[in-house]
C-alpha cells in the first residue's frame, strides 16, 4: 500500500509538472498574442507527454543504476550527464516527431535541424534541469527524514536498555544485601528469620514487577522501602531509627522503581552502619512548586567524592537523566555536621 501511495505521488507530480509547463505555453502564446490554433495545441500536448516519458525514462534509469546510492560527487556528475543526454534525446525525438507531423510552426520550418535541435536542447536542459534538482532534492529529504527516524528509534531503543542495565544491576545488590541481613537473624532468632524471608519474598516480588515499568506509583516504591528497613532493623536492632514524613497527595506520583530503595540502602550502608551508635533515616516527600521532592536524610557526613563513589549515586543520577532530562536533579550534601540528605527533584509534569 506504501509503494502504491509513492507511485501514485509521483505521477500526480509528473501529470502537475508537465500539465503546468503545456499550461504556461498556452499562457505565453495568449500574453503575445500568437495564434493558438489546432497545430499549436497538438504540438503543446505532444511536447508535454514526450516530456512526461523521457523524464520517466530517466527516473526509470535513475533506479536502476542506484543513481541515489552513490558517493555525493558522483551523483553530480551523472545528475548532469542525465541532463544534458536526455535534453538531447527528448530535442531529437520531439523535432523529429513533430516535422514527420508537420506540427512544427512556420517560423521554425525554414530552420536547419541541427541549429532546431540544439535551440530545443538548450530549452529542454533548463526544463529537465528544474526537474532532477526537485527529484533529487526531494529524495536527499526524504532520505533525511527516514534518518532522523531510525535515529530516534535508535536513541529510545539504547535509552530502554540502558534503564535495564540499570535495574539489572540494582536487584543483584539489593538482593545481596537482604540477604545478609536474614542470615545475620538465622541463629539469633529463627522465627524472627521466617518472618523476614517473607518480607523479602514480598520485597522480590514487587522488584521484578517493578523491572517491567519505567515508573511506579511512590505508594509501591514506599511500601518497599518499608519492608527493606524492617529487615534492617532486624539487624541493627536500636541502632537504627526510622522517621517517615510523607505528604498523602504525593503517593501516586510516578518515581523511578526502585531508586528509592537505593538511597536508604546507601544511606544506610554508608552512613548507619559506620557509626558505631547508629543513627536516624529520616524519609520525606512532598510537593515543592512544579516538583516532587524525595529526600533521604541520614546520620553521618560525606566524604566529599560521592560523584564516582558507589553505584547507588551514578545509578540514581543516570536513571534521573535518562528519564527526566535536565528537568529532573539530584543532590547529595552534608546538610549539617552530622547528617547527609540525598535530595531527588523530579517534574510533576513528565
Amino acid at each position: 500500500m506504501q509503494s502504491i501511495r509513492k507511485i501514485s505521488a509521483y505521477w500526480w507530480c509528473q501529470v502537475l509538472g508537465w500539465g503546468g509547463n503545456a499550461l504556461m505555453n498556452f499562457f505565453y502564446a495568449w500574453n503575445f498574442k500568437r495564434e493558438i490554433n489546432s497545430d499549436f495545441v497538438l504540438r503543446t500536448i505532444t511536447l508535454a507527454l514526450l516530456g512526461l516519458a523521457v523524464t520517466h525514462m530517466m527516473r526509470w534509469m535513475i533506479i536502476k543504476m542506484n543513481i541515489l546510492q552513490k558517493k555525493f560527487e558522483k551523483q553530480v556528475v551523472w545528475f548532469l550527464s542525465f541532463t544534458i543526454g536526455f535534453s538531447v534525446l527528448y530535442s531529437l525525438v520531439s523535432l523529429s516527431f513533430l516535422r514527420s507531423t508537420n506540427l512544427l510552426s512556420q517560423e521554425v520550418r525554414n530552420y536547419n535541424f541541427s541549429s532546431l535541435l540544439a535551440g530545443f536542447a538548450v530549452n529542454a536542459s533548463i526544463t529537465l534541469l528544474v526537474w532532477n534538482l526537485i527529484y533529487f532534492v526531494y529524495h536527499y529529504i526524504e532520505r533525511f527524514r527516514k534518518q532522523e527516524i531510525e535515529s530516534l528509534k535508535t536513541e529510545s531503543l539504547i535509552r530502554e536498555l540502558q534503564l535495564q542495565t540499570i535495574k539489572s544491576h540494582i536487584n543483584p545488590h539489593f538482593i545481596f544485601n537482604s540477604l545478609n541481613s536474614i542470615r545475620a537473624l538465622v541463629d539469633e532468632n529463627p522465627g524472627r528469620a521466617r518472618t523476614a524471608i517473607t518480607e523479602l519474598s514480598n520485597i522480590l516480588r514487587s522488584s521484578m514487577q517493578a523491572e517491567k515499568a519505567e515508573t511506579v506509583p511512590f505508594e509501591k516504591e514506599l511500601n518497599i522501602v518499608k519492608d527493606y528497613l524492617a529487615l534492617e532493623q532486624m539487624r541493627f536492632e536500636e541502632r537504627l531509627k526510622v522517621k517517615f514524613e510523607i505528604d498523602d497527595d504525593t503517593l501516586d506520583m510516578p518515581v523511578p522503581p526502585m531508586m528509592l530503595q537505593t538511597l536508604v540502602e546507601n544511606a544506610i550502608k554508608h552512613g548507619i552502619s559506620k557509626d558505631v551508635n547508629g543513627g536516624e533515616v529520616k524519609i520525606i516527600s512532598r510537593f515543592n512548586n512544579m516538583d516532587h521532592e524525595l529526600i533521604v536524610q541520614n546520620t553521618g557526613k560525606l566524604n566529599g567524592s560521592y560523584n564516582s563513589d558507589g553505584f547507588g549515586i551514578a545509578s540514581t543520577m543516570d536513571r534521573l537523566k535518562l528519564m527526566f532530562g535536565d528537568r529532573a536533579s539530584f543532590v547529595l550534601r552534608n546538610s549539617n555536621d552530622a547528617q547527609v540528605e540525598a535530595k531527588v527533584k523530579m517534574p510533576v509534569n513528565v
